[in-house]
C-alpha cells in the first residue's frame, strides 16, 4: 500500500476542501451538501459556499429538482483533455474503423463518468438497418457493455459507491435493477473479459465491449460493437469479441509507445 504523501507546509484548508469535492465528483454520480459537509467534517453552510463556487467555475453543476450536485462541463473537459494527452480518441479511430469492416456493426470508445458512460469516438456500421454514432452520449454504465467491463475494473467498494442503493436506474424492460446481479454481472464480465448487453440500453439492440487497459492493467476506456438482435446472435457476439480482443490489445500497446 502506498504512503499518503506529506501535508505541504503551507496547507491552504479551503481549497483541499474544494479538491476532495472535486474527487467526490469523480466516484459518485451526484452529491448533496449534506454528504459533502459529512466528508470535509464542515458546517453545511461551507459545503454550500465550496459547491456554489465548483458551480461558478464549471466544475460541478447542480440538478434544479433534486438540488444534488453532479460533475460539471470543465470537470468532463478536464477528463476528455487528459484522454487526448495519450491520443487515445486518435489513436482509437482507425480500430474504430476496422472494426466497423470486419465485423460490419457501429463500434464504439467509451469512458466512465461516475455511474455512466460516455461515448469518446463512434464508427457507424455501413448496413442500411444499423445503430447509429453515439458520439457524446452519455449512458448508465450498468446498462452497457462498455460500462460494464470498466465497472468490473473496479474494487467492490468502489462500485458500491458508485451505487449506494438496492435498486438501479431502469432504461429498458431488459435493463438489470438490481445492484446484487450487476455484482454478479461484473463477476463475469471480470472473469470472461467481456460484456454483452441484450437490449439493456435500447430495445432491439445487442452490444459487445471490452476494455482498454492501461499499463498497470487497469481499464482506462472500453471499445464496444453495437447491432441490431437480428444480426447479432451466438456468432455475431463471438466475432465481435474476438475482433474487440485483438483491436483492444494492439490498441492499448500503442498508446504508450
Amino acid at each position: 500500500m502506498k504512503n499518503e504523501p506529506a501535508v505541504p507546509p503551507y496547507h491552504i484548508a479551503s481549497v483541499d476542501h474544494a479538491l476532495r469535492l472535486l474527487l467526490l465528483l469523480k466516484t459518485k454520480p451526484s452529491i448533496r451538501v449534506a454528504e459533502a459537509a459529512d466528508e470535509l467534517n464542515v458546517a453545511r453552510s461551507t459545503a454550500h459556499r465550496l459547491l456554489a463556487m465548483l458551480v461558478y467555475r464549471g466544475f460541478a453543476a447542480q440538478n434544479a429538482t433534486t438540488r444534488a450536485y453532479h460533475p460539471g462541463p470543465v470537470l468532463i473537459e478536464v477528463g476528455m483533455g487528459a484522454l487526448s494527452k495519450l491520443d487515445v480518441r486518435r489513436k482509437a479511430r482507425p480500430y474504430l474503423e476496422r472494426l466497423v469492416a470486419t465485423t460490419g456493426e457501429t463500434a464504439s470508445l467509451q469512458i466512465l463518468e461516475g455511474n455512466h458512460v460516455r461515448f469518446v469516438d463512434s464508427v457507424e456500421s455501413t448496413n442500411a438497418v444499423r445503430v447509429a454514432s453515439r458520439a457524446g452520449v452519455s449512458l448508465p454504465a450498468h446498462a452497457s457493455s462498455g460500462g460494464k467491463v470498466l465497472l468490473a475494473g473496479m474494487s467492490l467498494e468502489a462500485v458500491q459507491r458508485l451505487y449506494p442503493t438496492e435498486r438501479l436506474e431502469q432504461v429498458t424492460d431488459a435493463t438489470n435493477t438490481d445492484r446484487a446481479t450487476l455484482f454478479e454481472e461484473l463477476a463475469e464480465a471480470r472473469a470472461q473479459g467481456y460484456s454483452v448487453n441484450h437490449g439493456e440500453s435500447e430495445p432491439g439492440l445487442v452490444a459487445v465491449g471490452v476494455p482498454l487497459p492501461d499499463r498497470t492493467g487497469t481499464p482506462v476506456a472500453s471499445l464496444t460493437i453495437a447491432g441490431p438482435t437480428a444480426r447479432m446472435g451466438p456468432e455475431g457476439v463471438n466475432r465481435a469479441v474476438e475482433a474487440l480482443r485483438e483491436a483492444a490489445r494492439e490498441l492499448g500497446e500503442s498508446l504508450y509507445r
